[in-house]
């Protein structure tokens, strides 16, 4: 109950899609919605945007910064600017991120204001010319809310919300609040919840500055002294109980993370291959899972569509069956809260034997998106596995642009478009010969009883079969096998001839 005490100050959690407006509320914003996307009268870097959304829809402005110094984004920590190491996009390009990233989140983009920095202002981020032009255009177009391209520090956006009087949302809030409306499973819940915490705990001190100056009048100090003993005790209050739920779900996770330990222990002994599909966000990864095994899950075209694992059965043009599991999507700066809270979810990928890495062969940012998944995943500290780059949604290439597709500058290049089904029994064939590549085989011949009927089923699963008869006594079957397997069979071997 305590985090709700701040919901609608941080701008997650209650989310940004504000609830169906009542017929007043839907007339007034029709009688004054005809002004969207007015010509700009303002300063230089400073734009409005046709507002094409509902009427209930939150109205967001967005603000970036062009940063001279890239080591240099909202904080000077050394943990922020690791994380600032993660932005492979030029402003202009995340800025067209942050904006998709906004609709996704709900909200109706009324305008967008960019500013050169050698450094962030610590007090407002922002320079004081430049948020004055922002408190101007946030009036013009009845914002709702300012969301920044950047995490903020908790006395910027104190600040901040003093100066505009509307709700600031920084990046990692906006993607948070996202990952609050996807997820869907019990765990992706709890993993969400953990990290907006996570986010806010340290925010407490600075939302209780402002909270405590609604108590004591007067020009004297009488009222902040008055009103400062009763704050600083709620606000040890509340860290006790944040701290509390924070610990509360690290247990239920890691139980969950147990089980889902047991899941892929049963996958070893089933002894099937497993293949992980990572990529950006909206590449087509559901898309790709979803034409490969008819799963059941949810393909839309916005960022972060799915967030929890679905694992499927594939079958080789061999007859070889491996799994195929998707995982959740990246992005550029992906919060860090974020990437702890979904440590378990993403320990999928490192029991893979192999990735396929599906790229937007159409995104203008296309190298810089696989950037940011390579330094994801080396953040993840996932293992050097061999990797199939499915380079997707080329059914949107003209001819010639096909034609000089770079296939060979990509590990093991595979151009597919998984919505319309091209490509994808290449891709198969691929991920077979990886397979094989990466496996240790050998050639087995054996007569397998009719009650040891498993071994059968098992043969085929993990190996691959070149013939197969059935007899008096049994099953004969001749192929190839992992050579960790072999042993399994070796009571039931033929005697080679000759």
């Amino acid at each position: 109950m305590v985090e709700r005490r701040y919901r609608s100050r941080m701008g997650w959690a209650a989310g940004l899609a504000a609830p169906a407006a009542g017929p007043a509320e839907k007339e007034e914003r029709t009688r004054n919605g005809g002004q969207d996307g007015q010509q700009d009268q303002g300063g230089q870097g400073r734009e409005t945007t046709q507002d094409t959304g509902w009427s209930s829809q939150e109205r967001a402005i967005l603000v970036g910064a062009d940063l001279r110094h890239p080591g240099v984004r909202g904080r000077t920590d050394a943990a922020s600017r690791a994380r600032s190491a993660g932005a492979t996009l030029g402003a202009e390009d995340s800025m067209a991120e942050l904006e998709e990233l906004a609709r996704t989140a709900g909200a109706a983009v009324a305008g967008r204001l960019m500013q050169k920095l050698d450094h962030p202002n610590p007090s407002t981020f922002l320079g004081k010319g430049k948020l004055e032009e922002l408190k101007e255009l946030a009036q013009e177009e009845r914002a709702d809310l300012v969301i920044f391209d950047e995490e903020l520090t908790p006395s910027q956006q104190r600040n901040l919300e003093n100066a505009l009087k509307v709700k600031i949302v920084d990046r990692t809030s906006l993607i948070l609040d996202i990952f609050a409306q996807r997820a869907r499973t019990r765990e992706g819940q709890l993993q969400v919840e953990l990290a907006q915490l996570e986010y806010l705990l340290p925010r407490l001190s600075q939302l209780w500055v402002q909270f405590s100056r609604l108590g004591g009048a007067g020009s004297g100090g009488g009222g902040r002294i008055a009103t400062r003993g009763p704050g600083e005790t709620q606000l040890e209050v509340d860290r006790r109980a944040i701290r509390r739920k924070v610990a509360d779900l690290r247990e239920k996770i890691e139980r969950i993370s147990d089980q889902r330990g047991l899941y892929r222990s049963r996958r070893k002994e089933d002894a099937l291959p497993i293949a992980a599909i990572v990529g950006y966000t909206n590449a087509g990864k559901s898309t790709l899972l979803r034409a490969l095994t008819d799963a059941d899950v949810l393909v839309e075209n916005k960022l972060f569509a799915t967030l929890d694992p679905t694992t499927r059965r594939v079958k080789l043009p061999n007859g070889q069956e491996f799994l195929l599991t998707d995982t959740v999507g990246f992005i550029q700066r992906l919060p860090t809260a974020l990437v702890a809270a979904f440590k378990a979810t993403l320990e999928e990928i490192n029991d893979a034997d192999i990735l396929i890495h599906v790229v937007d062969v159409t995104h203008p940012n296309r190298e810089e998106q696989i950037q940011a998944v390579g330094q994801t995943l080396d953040e993840l500290k996932i293992g050097e596995k061999p990797v199939i780059t499915a380079l997707n949604k080329v059914d949107q290439l003209s001819p010639e642009e096909l034609a000089v597709l770079p296939l060979e500058s990509y590990p093991n290049g595979v151009p597919i478009a998984a919505a319309r089904g091209t490509g994808l029994d290449k891709l198969l064939e691929t991920v077979q010969a990886v397979l094989d590549e990466s496996a240790d085989r050998v050639l087995v011949e054996v007569r397998i009883p009719y009650t040891a009927g498993e071994l059968v089923r098992l043969f085929h699963q993990r190996g691959v079969v070149e013939s197969e008869e059935f007899g008096e006594e049994g099953t004969d079957l001749r192929g190839t096998l992992p050579r960790r397997f072999a042993g399994t069979f070796e009571r039931y071997a033929l005697p080679r001839a000759g």
